[in-house]
């Protein structure tokens, strides 16, 4: 199983960043505790990828209704951080790990996992929404042979999983653009000469 979740894992597009996070080795969550684990996924999941979704097409169109929006998007984001703040400031946060995370496992620094076999829940808090972090049960497994471990998720519902793809997947948009962005020369300034 582990070679597989290996594969399955490496197969696919995945978020690689230094998140706060945590892995506790915890017994397996029955099925009751896996429902509640799910569900609260779910809301974080759509709640981060309702944060981190910004609009950059106010440029083209600046019409009453968008502007209205913005300035809504606006208030939002200081009131998100508002919430971030007295529900969990900075201090309280988990130090931040390296690791590479998508809906099949995740990967991070060996130093503090547990051992190959051990199940684990690892907790992920986005910036966006520090007070809700992801909660992903596991297994820890062999995975690199780099310094690092592996944890293949078990007990993830399908739309869980689907919401981990999701976000993912636009994280990496995002940062594909950022970088076309930032990589293309700037010509305007030469053509009108």
């Amino acid at each position: 199983m582990s070679d597989d979740g290996w594969k399955a894992f490496s197969d696919r597009v995945a978020w690689d960043a230094a998140f706060h996070a945590t892995v506790e080795s915890v017994a397996r969550p029955d099925g009751a505790v896996l429902a509640l684990i799910n569900d609260r996924n779910a809301s974080v999941l759509v709640a981060v990828s309702a944060l981190m979704d910004r609009r950059s097409d106010t440029a083209e169109d600046d019409s009453p209704l968008t502007q209205e929006v913005a300035r809504l998007d606006a208030k939002l984001n200081v009131l998100m951080e508002i919430v971030n703040r007295l529900l969990l400031p900075q201090a309280g946060l988990p130090s931040r790990l390296n690791l590479r995370f998508n809906a099949i496992g995740a990967v991070l620094p060996w130093a503090g996992l547990p051992p190959v076999g051990q199940p684990v829940l690892l907790k992920i808090h986005f910036d966006v929404c520090r007070a809700l972090p992801l909660e992903l049960p596991g297994v820890r497994t062999p995975g690199p042979t780099d310094g690092k471990g592996f944890i293949v998720f078990e007990g993830l519902t399908e739309a869980v999983r689907d919401g981990i793809e999701r976000l993912v997947f636009r994280q990496h948009r995002r940062q594909v653009a950022e970088a076309r962005a930032h990589s293309r020369p700037v010509e305007s300034s030469s053509e009108g000469m």
